[in-house]
């Protein structure tokens, strides 16, 4: 495993940030091969399993960025991912929120809505096919992976209600 610097790993997640456009999970395909292809911080399994607790975890999804950073640096780690994954997007937030309420009635305001709507969708859906190919190793896992995105849509319960279920249908030796 390549450990960064401290310095190194605030200015990959300041990047990623500057990319999030539909949060965090829309960036976890990049975010992804950056970590585990290119850089080799970690394992792709062991990505998988931190996307698990993160989304498991109370809070926003990007706190998959903390626990990259801790398992890289410990604590000093976890703040600098975090402080980097949110801090210029905050800032460009900020700013871009001032226009946004200004020009509320214009066209090319509704036309931006209209035109970023289709691209979060599909930055998420990749980020979802991307884990499921990481972390599945047989058959079974694409089953429940599958049931799981078509209760979801039909059923809307919470999510953690199928997490739940996976993790039974894990503990018995199902998937």
């Amino acid at each position: 495993m390549n450990i960064p610097s401290l310095s190194e790993l605030y200015l990959q997640f300041c990047l990623f940030s500057l990319m999030a456009v539909g949060g965090a999970n829309a960036l976890l395909p990049e975010i992804f091969r950056q970590v585990v292809e290119v850089d080799k911080w970690l394992g792709g399994a062991e990505f998988a399993t931190f996307y698990a607790i993160a989304q498991a975890a109370p809070g926003p999804n990007v706190l998959i960025v903390a626990l990259i950073g801790w398992k890289l640096l410990g604590v000093p780690g976890a703040l600098a991912s975090m402080i980097g994954m949110v801090t210029p997007s905050s800032i460009i937030a900020f700013g871009v929120g001032k226009l946004w309420y200004r020009f509320r009635g214009s066209p090319w305001r509704k036309a931006i809505e209209r035109g970023l709507a289709p691209i979060t969708v599909g930055l998420v859906l990749g980020s979802g096919c991307l884990l499921l190919t990481t972390a599945a190793t047989g058959w079974g896992l694409y089953a429940v992976a599958g049931a799981t995105t078509v209760a979801s849509y039909f059923l809307r319960h919470n999510p953690l209600w199928w997490l739940a279920m996976a993790a039974i249908l894990g503990a018995l030796g199902v998937v």
